[in-house]
């Protein structure tokens, strides 16, 4: 009766041990599908940045046209930008925008990803959302330590004078995805607020 009772209170320690193995297996899994691979986004979003930008380097000479498009709606050009997105900031003292637009982007960088790991509230859309705009700030921020000339933008796209602009101010692949990505973003933070709302309503 004993050896009855030794076995089962063996067979049950060994099960005991392998609840924690297989809790652990499945929150390392739901971490690396939730958090991991959305990051695959960041990754493409870069090397497409880094690729077009040395594309345009070597088969266009620094600021001149490579190619038109729809008569002059969309050119394709060469031209350094030591400003932030959209060629903003370009007027500031060189050691005012070397701190401004290499450091603090890094450190908001940073803080970005540490959000991202941290938090669990993000919706999978969301994280998607979050890694590609990753992508595109480390695909600038890459440019502004290791370009001296600055950022390379090449998009140059008529505005026929909207807002005051003959033309968009010129942008690269990674500035394209950080508004692109920051704007689905936005969206999917309003319909969520907006769930919400009807959601409390119809409980009310």
């Amino acid at each position: 009766m004993s050896e009855i009772d030794t076995s089962s209170k063996d067979a049950a320690s060994q099960d005991s041990a392998n609840i924690p193995s297989q809790s652990q297996k499945a929150g390392s899994s739901l971490f690396v599908k939730t958090k991991l691979l959305p990051l695959v986004l960041t990754v493409v979003v870069f090397v497409l940045d880094q690729g077009s930008k040395l594309l345009i380097i070597k088969t266009i000479p620094p600021y001149t046209i490579g190619a038109s498009f729809f008569g002059d709606f969309l050119r394709i050009i060469h031209v350094y930008n030591p400003g932030i997105a959209f060629s903003m900031g370009n007027s500031l003292p060189d050691t005012l925008r070397s701190l401004l637009f290499a450091i603090i982007p890094l450190v908001v960088l940073v803080v970005v990803l540490g959000i991202y790991f941290r938090n669990d509230d993000f919706t999978c859309f969301q994280r998607w959302a979050v890694a590609g705009i990753i992508g595109g700030g480390l695909g600038n921020i890459y440019d502004r330590f290791f370009r001296s000339e600055g950022v390379v933008d090449f998009i140059d796209v008529k505005f026929y004078g909207l807002f005051g602009l003959e033309r968009w101010p010129t942008f690269n692949i990674a500035d394209a995805a950080v508004l692109i990505c920051g704007f689905l973003l936005i969206m999917s933070f309003i319909r969520a607020m907006i769930q919400e709302s009807k959601a409390e309503k119809s409980q009310d």
